[in-house]
């Protein structure tokens, strides 16, 4: 039976927080972030040992590690047992094996949400993404809805967060092609006028604790961008420079990148896959009017702020690097 829970109760201080799929990139900073906001912590991540270097971001015991799969009834039922929140930041980019997106990203999100209901919870943020619908032909876009419906009939008071591309010191975009700029002799600019809008891991990370604390987020979907709106080209381009690398940035025909995206299908190491081409094509940008990080006390992070220090690593020499010319007025 679902337990009846005060949409508008506050979280109380040094109450349980679950993180479930806390070992990721992510994660990392939402722990450190509800840590640092006094909370005790239960990540659930399918192997607890993979979470270990998640203690030292909080106080001595205030960081608890448990092994738990979101496709599992019974151990989401002891994840969340005792919580009085709940943090959902399950998802992949690409299926692989038994790592499905309907059954991580839709089921598995519901599953969550219901256990957390069970215990009690009083607030709780679902992680979705920009381009999340139901209705969707593409089957990323298709679990992030469907997965946003499942935790809204659970939990009413949830709130839903969808980021734009998130960055950061240990993302898997910036860096990625800018590992690529390094093997390849240029960069493929995939749909290159795409828009996305990066919001930088912290800030993401803070929108979390906001929407665990403050009652006025409940029941409300936010949408995360930074402040930097660019286009899948302009992006290449800045890494391309930011690396010190100047690798040509080459547009390629829609009947290539469908090419290319087929092999990334089958290949784990190409730029995308058709899936993701699909959501490319959409864009990845926050929709007018979209409540977002503002709404949430939080302002947002300029690229300029930490992306060339995050690029460093991938130049020749390193930090060790010689400075970069300054731009011609």
């Amino acid at each position: 039976m679902t337990a009846i829970t005060d949409d508008a109760a506050p979280l109380p201080a040094g109450a349980l927080v679950t993180v479930i799929g806390g070992a990721g990139f992510l994660g990392r900073y939402v722990v450190e972030a509800v840590a640092r906001a006094g909370y005790r912590l239960r990540v659930v991540s399918r192997h607890a040992d993979s979470a270990l270097f998640l203690k030292p971001l909080g106080d001595l015991g205030q960081i608890q590690m448990v092994s738990g799969d979101i496709r599992s009834d019974a151990d989401m039922a002891s994840a969340f047992a005792g919580a009085a929140a709940g943090v959902n930041l399950v998802g992949i980019l690409a299926e692989s094996g038994q790592q499905k997106f309907a059954a991580l990203q839709a089921e598995g999100a519901g599953r969550a949400a219901r256990a957390a209901a069970t215990a009690g919870a009083v607030a709780y943020v679902q992680m979705s993404a920009i381009g999340a619908n139901a209705a969707s032909t593409i089957p990323y876009a298709r679990s992030k809805g469907d997965g946003e419906q499942q935790v809204q009939a659970a939990l009413p008071q949830a709130v839903v967060l969808r980021p734009s591309i998130v960055a950061g010191a240990e993302d898997q975009f910036f860096n990625r092609f800018a590992a690529m700029a390094r093997l390849s002799p240029l960069l493929p600019a995939i749909s290159g006028n795409s828009l996305f809008q990066p919001v930088y891991v912290r800030d993401v990370a803070d929108a979390v604790v906001a929407g665990l604390t403050r009652s006025e987020a409940r029941a409300r979907i936010f949408e995360l961008g930074g402040p930097d709106v660019l286009s899948f080209k302009a992006i290449l381009e800045m890494i391309s420079d930011l690396t010190g690398l100047d690798r040509p940035v080459v547009g390629f025909s829609d009947f290539t990148s469908a090419m290319l995206a087929k092999l990334g299908d089958i290949l784990p190491f190409m730029p995308m896959n058709s899936d993701q081409l699909a959501m490319l094509k959409l864009g990845n940008i926050c929709a007018p009017g979209m409540p977002g990080l503002a709404d949430l006390g939080i302002t947002p992070t300029p690229l300029s702020a930490f992306l060339p220090q995050m690029m460093m690593r991938h130049r020749p020499g390193g930090r060790f690097a010689k400075p970069m010319a300054e731009p011609a007025a």
